[in-house]
């Protein structure tokens, strides 16, 4: 499994917001309205898929990944949540939310900036605290078709 950098040239960085969304007003962090999450800007790769809304991605946060689920509200995309697997990350009611701990444990607030890491455009993105550096496990997962199917098989 290749470890790659968050400072490395393979790494795309974008600094989003943490914001508040929903009638809980629950943590979330606002993702960019361009095509900033797509990779290109790292890679040069013009297949890259980026997210869109309904999307499962891989959150990193430090050595701990996690499943969000890619939302909108009439702002824009966002990550409500960060959770243990991809059921919890579809159901998003059930479950810790990883992305509140991350947040409490590293004291921010709603309107702080935070970055996330393109790692794998469409797949896996890492969340960090400006100026600080972290390495990630960028390993690529399934195709979806092949998640699919195999959701499909476990129930």
């Amino acid at each position: 499994m290749p470890r790659v950098p968050s400072d490395g040239e393979d790494v795309s960085s974008v600094r989003v917001s943490l914001a508040r969304s929903g009638g809980t007003r629950r943590p979330c962090v606002r993702l960019p309205d361009d095509d900033a999450l797509d990779g290109r800007v790292a890679s040069g790769a013009c297949d890259a898929p980026g997210v869109s809304q309904g999307d499962l991605i891989r959150v990193a946060t430090g050595r701990d990944e996690y499943h969000a689920r890619v939302a909108a509200d009439s702002r824009g995309r966002l990550l409500r949540g960060a959770f243990d697997n991809r059921r919890l990350a579809r159901e998003s009611g059930e479950g810790t939310n990883r992305l509140v701990e991350w947040r409490d444990a590293n004291g921010r607030e709603p309107g702080e900036s935070v970055v996330l890491d393109v790692v794998v455009s469409g797949e896996l993105y890492g969340l960090r605290i400006p100026g600080e550096r972290t390495v990630y496990d960028a390993d690529r997962g399934p195709r979806s078709s092949l998640a699919d199917i195999a959701r499909d098989v476990d129930g």
